[in-house]
């Protein structure tokens, strides 16, 4: 159902308009992410300056408030933009994922085919060996020699494609095995980095409640 879903003819159009805004997205968020850490920097040295001085009170929490809101901008345009591309990362492995299991499975029916054709050839080989068996005579004898003989090069050249078709079959289911395990691992990382964004979260709103009061 999904298959069918996404091979919609509208996602291959809007496929190059969504590339360019996921190139955009993550322009603002490298942008976002150097203003944070510039910011971050430019109130921290201010943060130290105010404070040896001994200000009044008030200036010097505006400037912690400051400080405190560039760090929370730093953290989280800096989580954006690695789980932007974590997400980018993972969708270009499910992609692979189903490219590959569409050719295991074509390439699990060739191997069927391959296999039934060699039986059918098989069965009929055996049929002339015993036709063979059973009559003496030699032009019939010499005709079915030449048919038998065309018989075997086909089954040969039956059995060679077979074994091919097999080793790409194995390849395939390899290679199928080596992105699931990817996407598997790449899962893992993103549930740990979102358990850790959300401590951070929750950390940041521990803080700002703690400001408000």
């Amino acid at each position: 159902r999904w298959q069918k879903i996404f091979m919609f003819p509208l996602w291959s159009k809007m496929a190059v308009f969504w590339n360019k805004m996921f190139l955009t997205i993550i322009v603002l968020l490298i942008v976002l992410f150097l203003d944070a850490i510039r910011e971050v920097r430019k109130y921290s040295s201010v943060h130290v300056n105010e404070k040896a001085a001994n200000v009044n009170s008030s200036a010097f929490d505006h400037i912690q408030m400051k400080l405190f809101r560039s760090q929370r901008n730093l953290y989280l345009s800096g989580f954006s933009l690695f789980l932007w591309l974590v997400l980018r990362r993972t969708v270009t492995l499910l992609t692979q994922l189903a490219k590959e299991m569409a050719s295991h499975a074509a390439l699990e029916t060739q191997v069927n085919d391959a296999t039934e054709a060699a039986k059918k050839y098989m069965a009929e080989n055996e049929r002339l060996q015993e036709a063979l068996s059973g009559k003496g005579d030699g032009k019939k004898k010499e005709s079915t020699d030449a048919t038998e003989e065309k018989l075997k090069e086909e089954v040969e050249h039956l059995k060679a494609e077979l074994q091919k078709t097999s080793s790409a079959f194995h390849k395939a289911k390899t290679e199928v095995a080596t992105v699931k395990k990817q996407s598997e691992g790449l899962r893992r990382e993103y549930d740990h980095l979102m358990k850790e964004f959300e401590q951070l979260q929750q950390s940041l709103n521990k803080a700002e409640d703690k400001k408000d009061l």
